[in-house]
């Protein structure tokens, strides 16, 4: 529940830092506004950490310039034609502070091209009304320390309620990317979507096509990193929007037929999603939140809808979906600009995630679990944490049967790792080794030969290196 008065205090105490201190005095000294805004001051009501300090003023880049001249250690422009100029400032006995300094605006999207005109307004109320939600369209004026709400910001914190200033059409007209951030705060902040704006976001989905696909994926990444995405996801489920850049994700919601049973794939992936996050906070405590490990979770099924298959008797099977899902995730993520680095982690986890499942039907060899760690790779972990959030049944003795097998083969991992140095997984020859052995030049016989080795180490662990040429050499004779 927000505590008002509390909440006030803590405002205060943040108007009265050093670091807003000396930068209010010096806008004031020049004769200009000054307030802080949107984030800082909703998160402060609601007792949240503030990481960011952002500012507004009526004041233009130029002047903004020349008032942080004497008290910041560094300046530059994150977008000096939209307003916003950056600042490192310390003050004596408090450490320094990075700040975002913007003139009052009041940009707007014309409804075609990707990017806002930008317009730069007079008043602070002015430049409030024209932000994404009422929680964020609240200011606290420094120094004089008052908090200004002409949106109805404070009530609706109370509530719980994300809701657009101004008529959401308008709203999402001068900016459709913020139908993203409704789902985005919901996650965040625990809110739930006022109608009047959930019917606009249903209303208007389509216009998201305008905004390019790296603000799109920004977003994405916002709500992944939240402790409960699966909010914001039902959110974009519900309203459309998710049919607009990632549709593999309402896909999952197959319709079931009366005379073929199979879970539902949709809440599935989101109980898996919600169960990685649970288990990557409680092995990874200190971690930053894993993109790439969520993106998996929730697009692990992605392949079931395209190869399901109703068989006689009333059974349903989605053979190679794992394959199938690991090639539409990397098209999606290459189309939504995700850097090459997380769509090959994605993609590959998803083509693994079945893997353990024939561990837990039957005992692997010792060489089972070398290439269950050899295909893993640096993923290991990542895959872990995978499988195990893959289980969602409701059958208790399965769901024990399951956690006890993969408790197994992370502990046969372990004891091999100790053995083997089972990180390394390389044979006892190298390249330069085989060559100068075979007297060959670098090509395909080399990469057979390596390979060749390979499957000695994991079959049968590692051997030495007069062993392995001699094997080597008998392979090789009996090639040619």
């Amino acid at each position: 529940m927000l505590n008002m008065v509390e909440g006030i205090a803590r405002l205060g105490a943040l108007a009265d830092s050093p670091v807003v201190a000396a930068i209010a005095k010096a806008f004031a000294d020049a004769g200009h506004e000054l307030a802080i805004v949107g984030g800082p001051v909703r998160d402060a009501l609601l007792g949240r950490a503030t990481h960011d300090l952002d500012f507004t003023t009526d004041a233009r880049p130029d002047e903004i310039l020349r008032i942080l001249g004497p008290i910041a250690s560094k300046t530059w422009d994150v977008g000096r034609a939209f307003g916003t100029i950056a600042a490192r400032v310390k003050v004596p006995g408090s450490p320094a502070e990075q700040v975002e300094i913007t003139t009052y605006r009041a940009d707007a999207y014309d409804g075609l091209s990707r990017k806002p005109s930008i317009e730069f307004g007079d008043t602070l109320d002015g430049d409030l009304v024209r932000r994404d939600f009422t929680v964020n369209s609240m200011a606290l004026r420094v120094p004089a320390k008052t908090l200004v709400d002409p949106t109805g910001g404070v009530e609706d914190l109370l509530a719980g309620i994300l809701r657009t200033p101004i008529e959401p059409a308008v709203s999402f007209g001068d900016d459709p990317l913020r139908m993203l951030r409704a789902a985005r705060f919901a996650s965040q902040l625990g809110f739930d979507v006022h109608p009047d704006t959930l019917a606009a976001m249903t209303r208007l989905r389509e216009m998201l096509r305008i905004v390019s696909a790296e603000r799109i994926q920004a977003e994405l990444v916002r709500i992944l990193r939240t402790d409960d995405p699966t909010r914001g996801i039902r959110i974009l489920v519900e309203t459309g929007l998710m049919d607009e850049f990632l549709p593999e994700v309402p896909a999952l919601r197959l319709e079931v037929d009366e005379h073929h049973h199979h879970k539902d794939v949709y809440e599935h992936s989101l109980t898996v999603l919600q169960q990685a996050i649970d288990l990557e906070k409680a092995r990874n405590p200190d971690a930053e939140p894993d993109v790439a490990l969520r993106l998996a979770a929730l697009l692990h099924d992605i392949g079931k809808p395209p190869t399901r298959r109703l068989e006689a008797g009333g059974g349903v099977t989605f053979h190679h979906h794992d394959v199938k899902g690991s090639r539409m995730a990397r098209k999606r993520l290459k189309d939504l600009r995700f850097d090459t680095l997380t769509t090959d982690a994605v993609a590959r986890l998803i083509e693994l995630h079945l893997r353990f499942f024939g561990y837990a039907e039957g005992a692997w060899t010792d060489s089972a679990v070398r290439r269950y760690v050899r295909d893993a790779d640096d993923l290991l972990e990542r895959l872990h944490i995978l499988t195990r959030a893959d289980v969602t049944t409701r059958n208790r003795r399965k769901a024990d049967r399951l956690a006890s097998a993969y408790d197994d083969i992370e502990l046969r991992i372990g004891e091999l790792a100790e053995q083997e140095a089972l990180d390394a997984l390389r044979p006892a020859l190298g390249g330069t080794e085989i060559m100068e052995i075979l007297g060959i030049e670098p090509g395909r016989a080399v990469g057979e030969a390596y390979r060749f080795l390979l499957d000695i180490r994991l079959d049968e662990g590692e051997i030495s290196a007069e062993e392995a040429e001699r094997r080597l050499r008998e392979w090789w004779a009996a090639r040619v």
